[in-house]
């Protein structure tokens, strides 16, 4: 089970939604099971005085990483390659999703001033200029932090000063939405958005053979419905073509949002995970597709869902 749920999960939502709890942790699944993941990636801009103008990636267990700390403050270390990520809510409150702007280095902000202050290879600052995000963070019953998916930028010494950006993950599930819509895609209208846990919520519901999904944040709200073919379960690897209703033995799919909608749809999908619990009830979910609205068609909508998968 999931502990305390600070995660970015909607109770009202709008993209493929699954109908598990926001609190319960991918259960058990055949092919496919998500996996937690715990990383470190950053780019430092020349002139960074930490990362040095440099770029790296770092992957538990090939390079451990430890988290410490509460809601309040915490803080990730990988001991082995010199880094250390702090970040804290402002005093007196708790971290939740969401996107804090104007922070000073943790130990000593003022204020109502949120906290960050990455240090790497022996190299820290004395004051920071920056901003991060959470996607997700989560607790156990002693309020320790279990579970992080944070992304941050930081300034060192001055708020113009050369810029390191890093991504901070510990034993996080993806859950995101993306998509990229050709210009004359009517459902998307020729954009590319990603949403995130920092700006969104999402929820999901379904079982072996149907899901709903849902996601909602930056003024838009999406929805999609993906069905396997009429009395089959889904297969986690295979191409599926599809239409709206799943007619003619196809598969469904219809991807819809911000008042707009297909009368017919065309296209395909691929399911890439899939996790259920006990009573087969989706948990997890993640797939990626291309929609065709209306019949002679030829621009897409073509999109990524990842829901703790």
């Amino acid at each position: 089970m999931r502990s305390s749920a600070l995660v970015g999960v909607a109770v009202a939502g709008g993209l493929l939604a699954v109908a598990a709890p926001a609190q319960a942790a991918p259960a058990q699944a055949a092919a496919g099971d998500p996996v937690a993941v715990s990383s470190y990636a950053y780019t430092s801009a020349q002139g960074d005085h930490i990362g040095q103008g440099g770029s790296g990636t770092y992957k538990d267990p090939q390079s451990p990483m430890q988290i410490r700390g509460t809601a309040e403050s915490l803080t990730v270390s990988l001991p082995d390659a010199q880094w250390s990520i702090d970040i804290a809510a402002p005093r007196g409150e708790k971290l939740r999703p969401g996107v804090y702007r104007g922070a000073e280095r943790a130990a000593f902000r003022t204020g109502r001033s949120p906290g960050l202050d990455v240090s790497g290879g022996s190299r820290g600052c004395n004051e920071v200029f920056g901003q991060f995000s959470v996607n997700q963070i989560e607790t156990d019953a002693d309020g320790t932090v279990t579970l992080l998916d944070a992304s941050f930028t930081q300034n060192c010494e001055s708020a113009t000063a050369p810029a390191l950006k890093g991504v901070v993950k510990y034993r996080a599930y993806p859950l995101s939405y993306r998509f990229q819509s050709d210009p004359g895609d009517y459902i998307g209208g020729g954009r590319t958005v990603g949403y995130t846990g920092s700006t969104s919520t999402f929820r999901a519901t379904g079982d072996a053979s149907r899901v709903h999904y849902s996601a909602s944040g930056k003024r838009d709200d999406w929805s999609a419905d993906i069905g396997a073919p009429k009395g089959q379960a889904f297969e986690v690897g295979k191409t599926y073509q599809a239409n709206r209703f799943g007619d003619d033995g196809l598969a469904e799919l219809d991807v819809h949002g911000n008042g707009r909608g297909c009368n017919t749809t065309s296209g395909e999908f691929k399911v890439t995970k899939l996790a259920l619990d006990e009573a087969g009830q989706l948990t997890a979910f993640a797939a990626t597709f291309k929609q065709f609205c209306g019949s002679g068609i030829t621009d897409a909508l073509n999109g990524t869902v990842h829901y703790y998968a």
